[in-house]
Formats: structure tokens, sequence, C-alpha cells
């Protein structure tokens, strides 16, 4: 202060010492450090889009696309979160660590960020230009699977599940419809990179019509090891396969230890109760017999029986006597008097023989798996043990399996991987199917006044082991006889897996080579007692069969980014061998066995031994390439190639399977950033694939013909072998469309596909004097067309509530464009006079039947009436050209519909499977009409009632089309066994009859004209019934239209439910006192069969049946038709317990 103003004046201070200074360091923040690393999946695939965020920060960056990444940091123990779609998010505490290495799992969610493609390289889904399908682990676990193939129905579009029946079943796996004329149609299987066999050529036959089902070889997988499953359903998507792909390839890649991070036992339990509770349509008002249903006259008064018995139990038709009326009859089990005859029972029904025949089927599966994982060694060891016990008496099945997957980072840039698999299935009994030796089909045979139970013991007493007891001996099988005395064992032992190395070259070259091995070992073994009513003398038979196949293969890939583009280039190459080999020594068909019950091959006669064996062998090199291109995130470009030199095609010709696929993301490049409008995806590829020929298919090869005498004799086919075989070559093009919205809430895909598959290898017959029966070519072209639908969504997502659902359609259609100028139609299968033909320009599928002899006169008031023969039956004409389409045994399309509802620790999942249109021949009611068995036969009957002569005439013809044309399956019958019925008079031999009698509604011809056709018609119609120029009455045993197919043809259309399961997961404080980290108990069901349209109690999906094909170079299937696949229906109950310690 200066008076009073106040000056401001610049002083000079004093100096400031060192220690005067603040410690600024306390106050500075620390450098920051660079975390680097490597995020990949549990294939050890590098992950690309993977977001890290230092949690509770915007700090933040992305994978690049080997996987790699680096983030500055200022906290060394700061956490990284590590999140992308279609993956678990994972956090990870630095905890000081400046290099990381982290593995993603899979998310449980429709939309996958990451897919397994062709030799198992991880893809952006985005990236990819052709369809690919993934099924996640759980999908195979939530409700417990003996074949991980049933786990896929309804759930993949353009993929068709079919199977032969219950466990152990083979099971048919057909993607986008059957391609193939030569072929089972079934696609390759890759597991962890291993190509294994899975073919349907497992029906196995020693002694007389004893066919069994061995099953497929895939059921050795255990469920509880799969990680997940990739369909590559198109040529485009599969074409790094070449010659391998004409079906289709499933990738299945199996669980490792990669994803735990710490030391993790998972136990698991489940038991699955098989119940029995639907049957055939079989009737159980009459006994056995052929005309002896007529005890009682019309009035009720007793007849003079002509056939001496009111029951004929050496009959296998159940046209006796009406059973609880009261009748008695001497019956093949009747107690004896003091005299020693049998006393007459009464003739009672036993409506319930088969259900007191089958048991509660039940299926106990245990597993236990060990996984760790640290820095340098990750595994996982697993076990699990099936025992099931079936619902046909004395029937079993089992299998142990061993699973071990290893890793080990050698340093920063090599790793050792291995994948082995060790399983056995064995049975003690694998119950035969068809006709002959299965079990059921005597079942449903024993007479309706025979209580099976009283044939348990199955022995003659005083024959044991000589001869079964039953209703007539060389009539009747006892099904608890084949049940228990006709064995058919086996033990499958197989082995796969690879050894892996992966070298990291540099920061943009790769380097994988694989050695993998698939390889198995069955022994099979039959034992039939004697008194089999096909085979009297028993049989004894063993089969082995051996078969390996190694595949070496390795690949070289270069990826790199500059400015807008990304590129991954891939070159490797494949050594595949195959061999195989089956020896069968078993007795010729009905010599027998010298010593009953003895079953050695010792005990059979030289004379009486058949021996066969068979060998074969196959390679086929490879290269291939792939060139994968991307601009700016939104243009991908695929190119592949591969070649292949196959040992089985001529010359060992190099064969060129190429492919392109683009992939344009529409939503990036028109700049759409909304919250409605996650993705819009356009892709479209073109691609061509193949399949080789079989093994000595060009080369004569020596084959087993018997002896002469005592001199064994050595034949060559005879079939003409073509020395210029080519491939089969399937030429792809598919178009499609993606579409997610609202953040991936709701999403759409559509596929349109269009295959044409050309150079077809089959067979035709060649004339007698070529010295040859038929002869192997190249020919035909089959043109395949379809569309694929998906839509999925989760609607409600909340804190405690989360809904998904999601939904598929197929639609396929194959048709044959050409064949050999000689050959205007394929037959897949025969049966009767009809079968399944494809003409050319027709649908693969198709089936047809003899046409109807019907009035063609148009000016006819009979006109479409059938046109009878002189006994009143029904006339077939047969010539080919005149053979009529009734169907086709492809569904019109296909719906699945999948949801999972979650509350809390709460989770209901359901799939339903809708199969509607097509069609299926039922050989079990053809049968089961000729011997009167079928209640369908019965409830077809026309009852005339009281009408007779002009009156029922009137009535039939003003009800004509239902009651006189045949449409569909109907074939009109008027009248019946019994008063009730109204059955007419009928003469049989010295007899005439007051009732049992039936006609078939039409007209016969009264004379011909000199070109054949009718000049004038008697009616069968009612009118002067017996009379010759009237209604031809017909015995109602018999009358049945046995040679028309389409008469026991039935719609094929189906509702399943194919799964249902209540889960709930045990909260932690339940299970932490057992030192667990979870648990989950669950109760399921599955393959409820809801409605068909058949209405004849047999499941659709069975009729398929895998044979020797009639036209093709191996194994066809036999799809449309079944024959006494009669297993009845059951209803699953299973409960399973999971705990993660």
């Amino acid at each position: 202060m200066v008076g009073k103003s106040i000056v401001i004046r610049k002083e000079a201070l004093p100096p400031i010492t060192a220690q005067q200074l603040p410690d600024t360091t306390q106050f500075a923040e620390p450098p920051p450090r660079e975390i680097r690393g490597v995020v990949r999946n549990v294939n050890n695939a590098g992950l690309e889009g993977i977001t890290i965020t230092e949690k509770g920060t915007t700090n933040a960056t992305t994978t690049r696309v080997d996987g790699s990444f680096h983030l500055k940091v200022a906290d060394p123990n700061a956490v990284l979160v590590f999140s992308s779609i279609g993956f678990k998010t994972v956090d990870v505490a630095l905890n000081g660590r400046t290099q990381l290495e982290v593995i993603l799992e899979t998310a449980s969610q429709e939309l996958s960020g990451v897919v397994v493609t062709a030799l198992g390289i991880t893809r952006a889904k985005k990236s990819l230009g052709y369809s690919v399908e993934e099924v996640g682990g759980e999908e195979f676990t939530r409700v417990s699977q003996e074949n991980i193939l049933n786990g896929m129905s309804g759930k993949i579009p353009g993929v068709t599940i079919n199977s032969t029946g219950g466990t152990g079943s083979s099971v048919s796996m057909i993607i986008r419809g059957a391609t193939s004329l030569s072929s089972d149609n079934q696609p390759l299987f890759v597991v962890d990179g291993v190509p294994i066999a899975n073919t349907l050529n497992n029906i196995g036959q020693v002694g007389v019509d004893n066919r069994v089902d061995y099953g497929n070889a895939l059921s050795s997988i255990n469920p509880e090891d799969i990680e997940s499953v990739t369909v590559l359903k198109g040529p485009s998507a599969a074409a790094l396969y070449g010659s391998r792909a004409g079906n289709g390839v499933v990738l299945i890649t199996t669980k490792s230890g990669r994803g735990a991070r710490k030391l993790t036992v998972t136990a698991t339990t489940n038991t699955v109760f098989d119940v029995p509770y639907k049957y055939l349509k079989f009737q159980h008002k009459y006994g056995s017999g052929q005309f002896s249903a007529i005890p009682v006259s019309a009035s009720g008064n007793l007849l003079s029986n002509p056939f001496g018995s009111l029951i004929q139990e050496n009959i296998l038709g159940t046209y006796g006597a009406e059973l609880d009326r009261g009748y008695k009859e001497v019956q093949w089990n009747s107690p004896l008097d003091s005299s020693g005859s049998a006393i007459a029972e009464p003739l009672v029904s036993h409506p319930n023989n088969v259900k007191n025949f089958v048991q509660t089927g039940i299926t106990t599966t245990n597993g236990v798996s060990v996984a760790n994982n640290n820095e340098q060694v990750s595994y996982r060891l697993s076990y699990s043990n099936m025992s099931n016990r079936g619902i046909i008496p004395h029937s079993d099945l089992y299998r142990n399996s061993l699973s071990l997957n290893t890793g080990l980072r050698i340093n920063k840039s090599l790793r050792l991987s291995t994948n082995i698999d060790l399983s056995r299935n064995n049975s003690n009994n694998r119950p035969a199917g068809e006709r002959g030796t299965n079990p059921l089909q005597w079942a449903y045979n024993v007479s309706p006044h025979t209580d099976i139970r009283d044939l348990k013991e199955y022995w003659l007493p005083g024959q044991e082991g000589i001869q079964q007891r039953t209703q007539y001996k060389g009539v009747f099988n006892n099904p608890y006889f084949l049940a228990n005395e006709v064995k058919n064992s086996f033990v499958r032992d197989r082995l796969f897996g690879n050894v892996r190395l992966d070298w990291q070259l540099s920061h943009a070259f790769s380097f994988m080579a694989r050695y993998a091995l698939d390889t198995y070992d069955e022994k099979r073994e039959t034992k039939i007692s004697e008194s089999y009513i096909n085979d009297p003398g028993g049989s004894y038979g063993i089969v082995d069969l051996k078969t390996f196949e190694s595949n070496a293969d390795m690949l070289l890939t270069y990826k790199t980014e500059w400015k807008d583009f990304s590129l991954a280039a891939s070159a490797g190459g494949n050594i595949r061998y195959q061999k195989g080999s089956s020896v069968t020594t078993a007795t010729k068909d009905g010599t027998g066995l010298i010593v009953p019950g003895v079953f050695t091959i010792q005990n059979i006669l030289p004379d009486n031994l058949n021996f066969f064996s068979n060998t074969y062998q196959k390679g086929v090199n490879s290269v291939y390439g792939l060139l994968n291109l991307g601009y700016k995130e939104m243009v991908f470009l695929d190119v592949t190639a591969r070649n292949d030199w196959s040992s089985t095609l001529p010359h060992a010709q190099p064969y060129f399977y190429p492919s392109a696929s683009l992939s344009l993301l529409v939503s990036d490049i028109a700049g759409i950033k909304s919250p409605t409008i996650s993705l819009i995806k356009l892709r479209g590829g073109v691609a061509q694939v193949g399949n080789d020929a079989n093994p000595y298919s060009y080369q004569s090869v020596l084959t087993n013909a018997g002896a002469w005498g005592s001199i064994p004799r050595l034949t060559t086919s005879s079939t003409l072998l073509n020395p210029d075989l080519k491939p089969e070559i399937a030429t792809s093009y598919e178009g499609g469309i993606d579409i997610n919205l609202f953040r991936n809430r709701l999403r759409f895909a559509a596929t349109y596909y269009m295959v044409e598959n050309k150079n077809q290898i089959f067979s035709t017959k060649t004339p007698p004097s070529s010295g040859y029966s038929s002869k192997n070519i190249n020919a035909g072209l089959l043109r395949s067309k379809g569309i694929e639908l998906s839509l999925g969504g989760t609607p409600v997502q909340s804190r405690n509530w989360k809904v998904d659902v999601n939904a598929n359609l197929t639609r396929s259609r194959t048709r044959i464009i050409q064949l050999s100028d000689d050959l205007p139609y394929f037959t897949l299968w025969e049966d009767a006079k009809g079968g399944a033909w494809t003409y050319v320009g027709d649908q693969i599928g198709d089936i047809y039947d003899a046409k109807l002899v019907t009035v063609t006169d148009k000016a006819s008031p009979y006109y479409g009436y059938p046109l009878l023969d002189n006994t009143g039956k029904w006339q077939s004409i047969d010539a080919i050209n005149t053979r009529n389409k009734i169907g086709n045994f492809n569904p019109d399309f296909i719906l699945g519909f999948q949801s999972s509802i979650s509350y809390k620790h709460f989770t209901l999942s359901f799939t339903l499977d809708w199969r509607s249109g097509g069609d299926f021949v039922s050989q079990t009611y053809r049968y089961g009409e000729e011997y009167g068995q079928s209640s369908l036969f019965y409830d077809h009957l026309i009852d005339p009632g009281v009408r007779t002569g002009q009156q029922l005439h009137d009535y039939l013809v003003a009800n004509q089309d239902k009651m006189i044309r045949s449409t569909g399956n109907n074939f009109p019958l008027v009248g019946g066994p019994t008063p009730q019925y109204n059955g007419f008079p009928f003469t049989y031999g010295p007899y005439t009859l007051p009732y049992g009698g039936v006609f078939v509604p039409g007209v016969r011809a009264s004379g011909f004209d000199a070109n054949g056709n009718p000049t004038g018609y008697y009616e069968n119609l009612g009118q002067n019934i017996n009379s010759a120029n009237g209604t031809a009455v017909l015995p109602f045993a018999g009358a049945t239209a046995w040679s028309f197919t389409r008469a026991f043809t039935f719609p094929a259309s189906y509702l399943k439910l194919r799964e249902i399961s209540f889960a709930y997961d045990l909260p932690s404080r339940w299970v932490r006192g057992a030192k667990a980290q979870g648990a989950s108990i669950s109760v399921y069901s599955r393959n409820i069969i809801l409605w068909t349209a058949a209405k004849i109690n047999i499941d659709p999906e069975n009729a398929f049946q895998p044979s020797t094909s009639v036209q093709g170079s191996g194994t066809q299937f036999k799809q449309g038709i079944e024959r006494y696949n009669v297993n009845p229906w059951v209803i699953p109950v299973g409960v399973k317990l999971n705990v993660v310690f």
C-alpha cells in the first residue's frame, strides 16, 4: 500500500531447493502397457472381428483376420471383455500379464458369427456365398439320442432323416434329395478332420429270411462329445472334397479342453423308458381258418360244419369262427380228459397278444469327462457307457466309448493336437426285420383265439432244443422261440482319430499337416436253433468285416490385408487309402447242422458249408486350392479348385472340381445404419463335385461260384465291366438371401438351388448272346431343384425370460432328364405288379402299379367300371406301357419348428416335424389283408343291409364313385364273413354255404369281337346272385386285391413331436456344498407321433429299407415301402442329471 493506493510490482523470490519441490510422481499416470494376444475358437482357429474392451472404459479394439490383437491399457490388473455375436462373452483379468491366448466358445443361439467350413477352416458366416447350417452340441444332449442323426430331424432345412426302426437301427440322412442313382445318397461325414464311413450297407443275413440291421457305424459316436455339427449342403460348400462331396458333407466337431479355465469334471447320467402304446390295426374277432367262419345258419341254428372244425390251426389265415360267441372247439393246447382225448375249450379272443409280448425298453447312459487348459496344454478325456434293453424280449445293445482330445503348444508358433475316439458297439441279439425270423411278425401271426402267454414255454416237452412248441408244426413260428433261439450277435470295435501339427510360419503364413485314420473290425455270429420253419435243421454262421481308411493331408495358407482388401489363399493336397474285407462262413440255406444246438463250424458237413471272401483296395490322390478375397468387409469372393486321381476309374485320369461363390453385404454397401436392419446379404455360387466308382467297377475279379462235385469253382462277374467309366459330375447353382432385423432378434434366410448330376453309373440289361446279363455304363442326367426357408427369432428377452423360436421349410424335387437310349426308366424297387420306376422326364420317387382293367368306352353307361374276369375278380394290364402312376414317396414339403422358453432356472424346449404329402406302400397290410388279419379289410366292406337284387343294384349305382369305381386304395367289396356283414351264399367245392360270400361291383364281358373288345356286359351289381349271367360271388377268404400295389398305398403325411424337454438348473447355492460348479436335471421325451394321415399305426418314416440296388452299382435305398417294419409306437420317458465339478 502506498498511501491509499495498491501498488503491484515484480519482486524476485528466493530460490527453491530440491527438497522443497513437491513429489509429482504420485500424481503422474503410469505409462500405458501394450497387451498382445490371439483369440481362437475351440478348434484352434483364429477368430476375426472379436471385440476386446477394457472393462469400465471405452478403450477397445477388434481382432484381425488371424485372431491376433493388441491393446494399450494403463492398469496392469485391468479386466478385458471379449465379446462377439455367436460367442459366449469372456472376462479375462490381466494380473500383470501382457500376453494372452483366449478361447471363445460358441453361444447357444441360431446366429453364429463363425462356422466351420470345408477342410475344417473356420470362416465368418457373413463372408460365405453358400448355405451352411450349424447345430450346436446341446441339441444332441438336451434329449438323449442313441444315434446323433436322429437329433437333427426337423432342425435343418434341406435335410431328410429316415430310420428303419428302433434303437440301433440304421439312420439315413439325405441332403437336398436323392441325386445319385448309383449310391445310397449318404453324405460324407468328417469328424474333427477324419472322414469316416457311414453307409447304409448294414443289413446282414445268415440263415433263410434272417435279415438283420446292424446299424450305422456313426452310432459309435457319443453325443455328449459333440461340440457342433455343420452341414455343407450344396456343392458350393463342399467342393473342396471333390469326388466325395456329391451328396453333401457333414462336419462334426467334438469337444476339447480348450474352453476350460481350470480342471473341470462333468458327470452325466440319463435313463429313458420306451413304453409301447400303439399297435397295428389287426382284428381279433375271428380265429384261424379259411372258410370255417360258418358254424351257424343266418338264423343262428348250428350247421353241419363241412370243414370238421370251427377253426383250422394249420392255416395262417384268420377266417375262422367268430370268437367270444360261446362256441367251443378243440385247440392246440386243449387239456386232455381221463381217456386222453382233447377237451373242447371256449373260443375267446385275445386282443392284447402283441402288447403282452413286447416289453418296456430301457436305455441307460452314463458318462464322465475331465477337461483342463493352461497356456501350454489342454486336454479333454471322456468315457461313456450305454446299455439298452429292447422292446422285443431278449434283444439288447451296448456302447462303450472313450475319447481323448489334446493340445500342446510347443512354442509361440507351433502347436500339436490329437483327437482319438475308441468305441465298442455290441449286442447279444439283434432282432431280425422284415418277414422270416422277425419275432414281431409272428407275434402278429398268433391266432386271435390263442393267448400268446401260453407260448412262453417255447420248447415242446421232451423235445427241448429240437422242436419248438407252437400252434401247428411247420406252419407257425413261436415268437418266443424266435426271440430266444435266433441269436444275431455282433461286436464292432472302432478307432478313429488324427494327429495334427499347426505351424505359424510368420504373421502371414501358416502351415497345417495332419494324418487321420478310421478303422473298424466287426464280428457277427448267428445261431438259429432247430425247427425254425424256413430252416428246420438250424443254421450257424460267422461274418468278419474289416475296414481301414487313412488320410494324409497338408495345407499352406497365406493371409494378408491391404487398404480395403483382405486375402486368404491356401493350397494343399490329400493322399487317401482305403481297404476292406469280409469273410462269411455259414451253413447253406436249408441244410442244417449235424448235432442240434452245437453252434460251431465243425458241426456243419463240408458239402453244406458256404464260404465267401471279399477284399478291396482303393486310393485317391488329390490337390486343391482356395482363394478368399474380401473388400471393405462387404464383398467376399471365394474360388476353389480340386483335382482327384482315383484308382477306381480307368487310367487314373485326373478329374477337376471347381467352385466359385460371392457374398454381398447389401446393408453395408448401401450404408444402412439402423437399429431395425442388422444385415441384408445376397449370396450365390456355382460348383462341381462328383461321385467316383466302387472298386473294381472296370476290371474283372474272380468270385467263388461254389463247387462242382469236390472241385471248387471261380467265376467272373455276370456284369460286363466298363473300361471307360467316368465319375458322376454334379454341377450346382444356388442363390439366397439372409436378412437379420432388430439387432439380430429376427432372422430370415432363403435359398434356391439347382443341381444337375450327369454320368450316372448304373447297369443295363444285355442280350444273352453277349455272355453277360448286364453292363455298367455312364449315362443319364438328373436335375434337382429346391427351396429352403428358415425363420428364427428371439421375441422375448429380459432378465428372467427368454423365448427362442426357429422354423424351417424344405421343398425338393429331382427329375430324370436323360437315360441311355435303350432305357426308358430306372428301377429303384419293385413290389408285386408295382414298383418305384422313374421314367425320363418324371420325378424320382414316382410309384407305379399295374393298371386296373376298366370299361373304356365313354359312350357306355358302365364307363370306368371295373371289367372283371369270369370269376368276378379284378383284372390287371401288366404291360409296361400301361403302368398307372399312383403316387410319389417324396413329401411335398417338410416343416420343422423349434422353440425354447426359459424362465429363471427353468427351460422348456421342443421340436415339431411336419412332413406333408408323399405316399408309401405297406407290405405289412398287404399280407395282413391276405390273411384276414387287417381290421382295415373289414372296415372297408360295403354292407348291403337288407337290400337285394335291383334295390342293391340301384344303391351301388347311386354311390358308384365310392362303391363301384376303384380310386386310391379303395377296391370295393360287398358282403362279408358273417350274417352281421350280410354276406352272400357261395359255393366251395361240393358245399354251398349260406353266407360268407362277397362280390366285386363291376361288369363282366358277355362276349368279344375280333379285336378282343367286349361286345356286351353282364352286371356284377347284386342282381341274380350266383347265376351264370348275374353277380359272381367269391368266398370272403382270398377276395383281396393282393396284386395291386395301390390297394396298400397310403398317404405319408405326419406330424411328430420330435423332442420335448423340461430342464431345471439347480441354483449354485444348492450345489456349492457338494463342491460342484453347477447341476441340472431334466425330463424329456422324443419322437412322439401326434398324427399320421394314413391312420394305420405305421410310422411313414419307417417306410425305408436299405437293400441291394436293382440297377445301381451298390447299396440302394428302398424309400416309400415298408415290410414288417412294425415296431409298436412308443412313448419314451427320460430323466437326465448333469453335474459339473
